[in-house]
């Protein structure tokens, strides 16, 4: 855990929350533990990461009794009851599967390919005095830290960093409902593809250093990407 790029990832990412107005400074401290990352920080965070799974185990549990209650939803857009099958045992069977396949690759990772998405960086001991020269985090938060680079204020990207996350979260309640599907919209599938490669692009752009051209590159796609989330419920 106190390896090179945990500490300093862990000390440029809760000092963002430095950047809110009258609190900010507090809140920090508050989640260090102390003023500056230390031994309570990491025991914070492990705990955080240990309940962490539960919640999404118990938010999993809620969501296929959902499906099991009232069926899942029709990607055609086409609601008939004289359609549906029953859960078990279809369903069933295609969740298994599911599950075998991301097992497989969960197991790959663990035993086979343990330090396979791990930054180099991170096999030296974290060392206060020295920072890294390219700080970046998991490649899963890439697409947000690129986000977050291509903002020039620190207040400014922090609230485009929250942004982009909270707005795929609030994706499904910003829809328009007088259509039942995009199926058939073509216009709905070509932007979707954009957000898509949007995504893929900032995920790359935010492993890269911050130099042009990739600087220019975050701040355009960041704004095609913002634009995508605020054109498609107009459809």
């Amino acid at each position: 855990p106190w390896g090179q790029m945990s500490f300093w990832g862990a000390t440029v990412i809760t000092n963002l929350i430095s950047a809110i107005p009258y609190i900010g400074i507090s809140m920090t401290y508050w989640i260090w533990g102390g003023f500056s990352v230390d031994n309570n920080t990491l025991i914070r965070f492990f705990t955080l990461h240990f309940l962490l799974p539960f919640i999404l185990l118990m938010l999993a549990m809620v969501h296929i009794m959902m499906i099991h209650e009232k069926g899942s939803s029709n990607p055609l857009g086409i609601s008939m009851n004289l359609d549906k099958i029953p859960f078990h045992p279809y369903f069933t069977i295609k969740d298994l599967l599911g599950i075998m396949v991301v097992a497989m690759i969960f197991s790959y990772s663990i035993i086979i390919n343990p330090y396979g998405f791990m930054d180099a960086e991170n096999f030296n001991i974290a060392n206060p005095m020295i920072t890294p020269p390219h700080i970046q985090p998991e490649w899963y938060f890439l697409f947000a830290y690129a986000i977050l680079r291509s903002i020039p204020n620190k207040l400014g990207g922090v609230i485009a960093l929250v942004m982009s996350i909270v707005i795929i979260l609030s994706f499904s309640f910003t829809m328009n409902n007088k259509m039942s599907s995009f199926y058939f919209n073509i216009l709905f599938k070509i932007m979707f593809w954009i957000l898509i490669n949007c995504f893929i692009m900032l995920t790359y752009l935010g492993a890269m250093p911050i130099e042009y051209p990739y600087e220019t590159m975050s701040k355009i796609v960041t704004v095609v990407y913002f634009m995508m989330f605020i054109l498609i419920p107009l459809i």
